[in-house]
């Protein structure tokens, strides 16, 4: 199903309700408001016996549900994994297609077809470091790819590897991918993956040869016979290896990590009570919000920020880092004694001294939810869990205070910085842009970004030193990690960095 198959559908299926054959209307979910259509057609025929009617479709959030209830449902989800990946892969192509022609060449192309597809559809476990988002790779790309190998090995003409570069990334694969990054990694597994290097030739006198493009485990048969390529795929490991996808070994603690992390979310949902915040109870709220209310007095001890007065920056007091930072200290201030108000607020109510309001209200439902409130999250978007967001407030507003004090003594670009102890670290970065065009007499958009781990930026007017910088299920050059997987942290840190605005001329010169 798609564009302009809707009356192709109706058609079809007039025809086997009445002749008492098998129809099957693929895809459903890419025409959710022909559905409708669908219904009332099924509603006005009169079958002949015999007749069934197959529907396939993806999860679709506006997919009819009398449909569905009408309906036998099977799900079926493909067991995950490159291993089972290409075995279906090959339980789809048949010796005819994958030996035509008696052209080794083609054979093993098609077997850097089916690998390819494996790692793109496999590769989506892990979001965010594998992809950004989950592409929808589906068996329709494979098809496509297979169709332009199998036409670009006809007639014996040199196969041109460029071909197939532009079309799968372009045209097939790289349609469906709108970041730059994934586009970046797609390019780089069609360079490895397709090209002249990766294939043997029928002359070679050793019967398999062993490419870098793969694993150390994949030997590449010099061959046309299927039987050779599924006893390769089934060779592989069960368990994928991070490797396989060209990804560091602790990336697989890293995936870990989210997936529990989602369970433990969806697991809060599920344990809900949906009276907790519908209605006033004391001994109900006091036992379920005592725990934020003591943390919250725990981690103000010792500390003004709830009694600190601060007035807003005005205009012209310095540059503009400067009064970024004392505009940081006074949201910082602000939202620390907002919350506390809030905070307080509740707990009267619980202790009876002051009436339920509104504003209380929402607040105690969404605290009860184990969620952050909104009230919160429209002043400062931090994390999701309340008590993760209140130890994050406060370690800000205190680590800025320290940052004022550095800036007064004009000594903050001197010291080794760590963006994580700011609220919006981005306009950070956008004001020391902002000094910089200031201090060299240009204009803001003349300025690139540059960053460098090796050593301080030559020419650079203003550069700061950002430290704490953390990389989660990635590696970075120079530093080598543990090569068993399940010993390896998920987390990596990474050296400090000079960063600093540059003109672009110069940045080209830097090249």
């Amino acid at each position: 199903m798609g564009q302009g198959q809707a009356d192709l559908a109706l058609q079809v299926l007039r025809e086997c309700a009445r002749n008492g054959e098998w129809l099957c209307l693929k895809n459903l979910h890419l025409v959710t408001a022909w559905l409708p259509l669908l219904e009332k057609e099924l509603n006005s025929i009169q079958p002949k016996a015999g007749f069934r009617l197959w529907l396939t479709a993806e999860v679709h959030a506006n997919f009819t549900p009398i449909l569905l209830q009408s309906s036998l449902k099977i799900t079926y989800e493909a067991p995950p994994g490159l291993k089972k990946n290409l075995l279906r892969t090959y339980e789809s192509w048949s010796a005819e297609q994958v030996g035509k022609g008696g052209q080794i060449a083609r054979a093993q192309s098609l077997f850097c077809l089916a690998w390819f597809h494996a790692v793109c559809q496999e590769r989506r476990n892990y979001i965010p470091q594998g992809w950004t988002k989950f592409y929808e790779f589906s068996l329709s790309d494979l098809r496509a790819g297979f169709d332009i190998i199998d036409r670009l090995f006809e007639g014996g003409r040199v196969f041109q590897w460029e071909f197939v570069h532009g079309l799968l990334e372009n045209a097939i694969y790289g349609g469906r991918v709108d970041n730059v990054c994934d586009l970046r990694v797609l390019r780089s597994y069609l360079q490895q993956f397709f090209s002249s290097q990766v294939l043997t030739h029928s002359h070679t006198p050793s019967h398999s040869m062993r490419t870098s493009a793969f694993p150390p485990q994949i030997n590449l048969p010099n061959s046309c016979s299927i039987v050779d390529y599924r006893g390769v795929v089934e060779s592989l490991p069960e368990d994928d290896r991070p490797s396989f996808f060209g990804l560091p070994a602790n990336i697989e603690r890293s995936a870990q990590r989210i997936t529990s992390t989602q369970v433990i979310s969806q697991l809060r949902i599920l344990s809900r009570s949906l009276a907790a915040g519908s209605k006033f109870d004391r001994d109900v709220w006091s036992s379920g919000l005592s725990p934020i209310l003591n943390l919250w007095k725990k981690l103000n001890q010792g500390s003004s920020l709830i009694q600190q007065k601060v007035t807003p920056p005005s205009e012209g007091m310095g540059s503009p880092v400067r009064s970024f930072i004392l505009l940081e200290q006074f949201n910082a201030i602000r939202l620390v004694q907002s919350i506390h108000q809030s905070l307080a607020a509740l707990s009267k109510v619980i202790r009876g001294t002051c009436l339920l309001t509104a504003d209380v209200h929402k607040l105690a439902t969404a605290l009860l939810n184990q969620e952050c409130p909104l009230s919160w999250q429209n002043k400062w978007e931090g994390p999701e869990d309340p008590m993760q967001y209140l130890r994050a407030v406060v370690a800000r507003a205190l680590a800025v205070q320290s940052w004022v004090e550095r800036v007064e003594r004009n000594t903050l670009l001197n010291d080794t910085l760590d963006l994580s102890e700011l609220f919006h670290p981005d306009t950070f970065l956008n004001a020391l842009r902002q000094e910089t065009a200031r201090s060299m007499g240009c204009s803001m958009d003349s300025l690139k970004f540059m960053a460098s781990w090796k050593s301080a930026i030559s020419g650079a007017k203003l550069q700061v030193k950002v430290g704490g910088l953390q990389l989660e299920g990635c590696s970075f050059d120079g530093i080598r990690l543990s090569e068993n997987q399940h010993d390896s942290p998920s987390v990596c840190a990474v050296p400090a960095c000079h960063m600093a605005w540059i003109p672009q001329v110069q940045e080209r010169d830097l090249k």
